[in-house]
């Protein structure tokens, strides 16, 4: 190991699962290439090691910090204080999940991976998951501690650039849009049996995940022109939290809805092969990751008319934007590619992305250690 080289901390204690947990395999895979080669010495803070192995990264566990949000905040602001004492003054403290830590470096960095503080919150999200609800309002006041310490702050898209800079009051020449690199895994398709039009829709058992949007648009659509015509799968059981069976009870008894459930990533991409459209009326989403695995088929998709997804569906051919709020518009759409009318769907054009931008993990690394 070379003890002159560079140190770079990235700090994830929080990430476990889903897309923060690709983020951080993909962020440490490439810093143990450059620990190999002698460039960098690199210490990660993680909730367990065996989430994101790589040799050359020297590892601290912090499994006990997901127990509760106290516990988090206790870690950024006095845990990571007295760590960073400890060890020789980091080059680049990298935090890589929204908050921005009190600790001794030369220079900070944090990865901006939730869109929660732009998500507008009702009644019955409390109802629903009052967790998701809450947790929209703490990042907001999380993202705010400590920001202006930070040399740079790293987004997926310009909009949260935007919206961030103005949120924080942070100089939109300090972001750095760095969109996620699709990963290289090969998947290989479960057969799957689509006896007639299907719409899908991938998506967590979440209340921001709007799905009565689509559940009613779909029933509408079965009154207009029958059942047998067309179906619509989710990716949901009906039965995983109070949020599921509520749209179970209120759109169980629709026949063209299929609550088919959680779905390997085989079986997914089994579905992205089979359906003949991907409906996604997701409310809030950093990215929105079934937006970029369907498009890559060529596919008809559906979006809601949100920044995210406008920004994510750039260079798909054939995309039609809805009201996430009205059933009956997306009704109206979803019965247009049904027919086989797709004058609504158009190519969403490449866009010139100004100010800092990072298509790799090097060309990201290069600007936060640059001088």
């Amino acid at each position: 190991m070379n003890e002159k080289a560079p140190l770079i901390v990235v700090s994830a204690v929080g990430l476990r699962q889903g897309g923060t947990l690709t983020i951080l395999r993909d962020c440490l895979q490439h810093l143990s290439a450059m620990a190999a080669n002698g460039e960098v010495r690199v210490v990660a803070l993680v909730h367990a090691r065996r989430l994101a192995d790589f040799p050359g990264i020297e590892y601290v566990e912090m499994p006990s910090i997901i127990k509760s949000w106290a516990r988090r905040l206790w870690c950024e602001y006095v845990t990571m204080h007295r760590l960073s004492s400890r060890l020789p003054e980091a080059d680049l403290w990298l935090s890589l999940h929204d908050t921005t830590p009190r600790v001794h470096a030369r220079r900070q960095a944090v990865y901006c991976q939730t869109s929660f503080p732009f998500y507008r919150r009702k009644l019955r999200d409390f109802y629903f998951n009052y967790k998701i609800a809450l947790f929209s309002l703490l990042t907001r006041f999380a993202y705010q501690v400590n920001v202006h310490h930070n040399r740079y702050l790293i987004v997926q898209q310009p909009w949260m650039r935007e919206g961030l800079s103005r949120l924080l009051r942070v100089d939109r020449s300090k972001f750095i849009v760095a969109p996620p690199q699709r990963s290289a895994i090969e998947v290989t398709p479960e057969p799957v049996d689509a006896p007639c039009f299907t719409f899908l829709y991938p998506s967590a058992p979440d209340c921001h995940k709007n799905v009565e949007t689509l559940c009613e648009a779909a029933r509408l659509l079965e009154q207009e022109v029958g059942t047998g015509r067309f179906k619509v799968v989710l990716t949901l059981s009906g039965r995983e939290n109070r949020y599921t069976r509520w749209l179970h009870r209120r759109w169980g008894g629709v026949e063209s809805v299929d609550f088919a459930g959680y779905m390997s990533r085989e079986r997914l991409y089994g579905y992205y092969r089979a359906a003949q459209c991907l409906v996604f009326p997701s409310k809030v989403e950093t990215w929105g990751l079934p937006i970029s695995e369907f498009g890559d088929t060529g596919k008809p998709m559906l979006l809601a008319d949100l920044p995210y997804a406008h920004g994510t569906a750039v260079g798909y051919p054939a995309v039609a934007f809805f009201n996430p709020a009205r059933p009956a518009e997306l009704k109206k759409l979803m019965q247009r590619a049904l027919e086989g009318d797709l004058r609504a769907f158009t190519p969403q054009p490449a866009r010139t992305v100004d100010g800092l931008t990072a298509y790799s993990w090097k060309e990201l690394f290069e600007t936060l250690l640059d001088n």
